[in-house]
């Protein structure tokens, strides 16, 4: 028995095995006896294994599988259930022992016998819970079955689907209220009063709607239109607000960047993060949510002014840069899921901004022109971001969630403080007292800034912006690329 335990099972059964040991040494007697009968004997114990395996091999049973995610879409650490249903679509009998595949951190596969015994129609239904401490993409399944013939001597393991994609969204963390707008309220939404008088006519007139107060009618209006017509007041904008995510990894790889679990990414591998990274991750999403529920239309760019899902492999519409709504939330959550830093790393092993000449730094900086002997990054806080910011300029709060950046870099991005009515930037850096240069560039042009570990709390951090104002903000005749920083 303990030499049959050690036998490959992916073929037969022990009791395989056996008949093939046994056929093995009545053969050896056959020939050593002389005896027909045994030789016989040998043949028929090595051979029907052999046809037993090639059999179930050849006539493979099929199955459908439907899989479904409740919720669709799970934030970290925050549990899923997993509706399994198992039926057989073509000619078969017996028990299966089935499995599903899953991915290391989800811990042991579960297993289970096909048919259950509460299978209805032909068909087992199943169901267990997943819980991820990582966001990103994770197949699971697909559905092993492990399948014998009718004596039992020969194993056959397939899958029999392709398993489904469970994405896994970072977990918002609740942020206390803070200063985002002086001219909005807590819930974002900006009021414009304009009393009406007889010559405004039709100028902030509107039909009359069930509900309205009489002491509202304006009655010129209502003559010259042939329709009651009611003074309107009160004119609502929708408050809107951009937040700059970046996702160098200049800005956030380095000695620290590690590969994330789950499905890879472009390059073959796991996606490439940093704990720095991760940090940036939640607070976006943790900002994010926190606008959403005022009302805010967001705005999404990376640090080149482009879309900042556009690389990111579990986002619904890379090209997609604003959103607004109970569903633009739930696409940011699906596209924080699986993004990863982007371009080369050009830190120092140490983690420190690269030494290289103030003069080629500024310029990489700016214009993206590659230094020698380094590599090609894509350009951060340049025209194209400017002229994005342009376009909404003084419509509401800007949040930068960013990484590592030079003093250069922060000259370049500053004078970005004057397209919002608010500017916030959050660093996220392994040693928040090398960067107290970079912030001043930063304060000193009207952002409030602060630097944390990855290991501070968001809500901490969030809350600093109450208690550290900015500088005011730089007249908008100085917001161009070539302004000087005051000091």
């Amino acid at each position: 028995m303990a030499l049959l335990d050690k036998l490959p099972r992916h073929l037969f059964t022990r009791r395989g095995w056996g008949m093939l040991a046994a056929g093995a040494f009545a053969l050896a007697a056959a020939q050593v006896m002389g005896r027909r009968d045994l030789l016989t004997l040998a043949l028929l114990l090595l051979v029907l294994p052999l046809v037993s395996l090639a059999g179930i091999r050849l006539v493979k049973p099929k199955f459908r599988v439907y899989r479904e995610f409740n919720p669709s879409t799970v934030e970290t650490s925050a549990p899923a259930i997993v509706h399994l249903a198992v039926g057989r679509t073509g000619p078969g009998t017996g028990h299966v022992t089935m499995e599903e595949r899953l991915p290391p951190q989800f811990g042991q596969a579960p297993a289970f016998r096909f048919p259950s015994r509460s299978a209805a129609g032909g068909t087992s239904r199943y169901e267990y819970h997943l819980t991820s401490g990582y966001r990103g993409l994770f197949r699971i399944g697909p559905v092993t079955a492990e399948f014998t013939d009718p004596f039992g001597l020969s194993l056959h393991r397939q899958a029999i689907d392709d398993g489904d994609v469970l994405t896994v969204t970072p977990a918002a963390v609740a942020l206390p209220a803070t200063v985002l707008d002086g001219a909005r309220g807590n819930d974002g939404v900006t009021t414009t009063r304009i009393r009406a008088n007889p010559s405004d006519d039709d100028v902030m007139t509107r039909e009359y709607r069930h509900g309205d107060p009489m002491r509202r009618v304006h009655w010129a209006a209502t003559a010259r239109h042939g329709a009651l017509m009611v003074r309107q007041e009160e004119s609502v904008t929708t408050p809107e607000a951009t937040i700059i995510l970046d996702h160098r990894s200049g800005a956030f790889g380095g000695a620290t960047g590690t590969t994330m679990p789950g499905l890879p990414g472009r390059n073959g591998h796991g996606l490439a993060t940093s704990d720095t990274f991760e940090w940036s991750v939640v607070a976006a999403m943790s900002v994010s949510a926190h606008l959403a529920e005022r009302n805010y239309s967001l705005r999404i760019l990376d640090a080149g002014g482009n879309p900042a899902f556009l690389h990111s492999p579990s986002s619904p519409e890379p090209a997609a840069e604003e959103f607004s709504g109970t569903s633009g939330l739930q696409s940011i959550a699906e596209s924080l899921a699986a993004i990863h830093l982007t371009g080369p790393s050009h830190l120092r092993r140490d983690g420190g901004v690269p030494d290289l000449p103030g003069r080629n730094r500024r310029h990489r900086a700016v214009s993206g022109t590659k230094a020698p002997g380094v590599d090609q990054e894509p350009p951060a806080f340049d025209d194209r971001l400017m002229d994005k910011l342009s376009v909404h300029r003084m419509r509401g709060p800007l949040i930068a969630v960013l990484g590592r950046i030079s003093p250069e870099e922060a000259t370049a991005l500053a004078p970005a403080a004057a397209y919002g009515t608010n500017a916030f930037a959050l660093l996220a850096v392994d040693k928040p007292a090398d960067f107290h240069g970079v912030l001043d560039v930063l304060r000193q042009r009207g952002w409030r800034a602060a630097a944390v570990t990855p290991h501070a709390r968001l809500t901490a951090a969030w809350g600093q912006f109450d208690e550290d104002p900015a500088l005011p903000v730089a007249p908008a005749s100085e917001v161009r690329r070539g302004a000087g920083v005051a000091r």
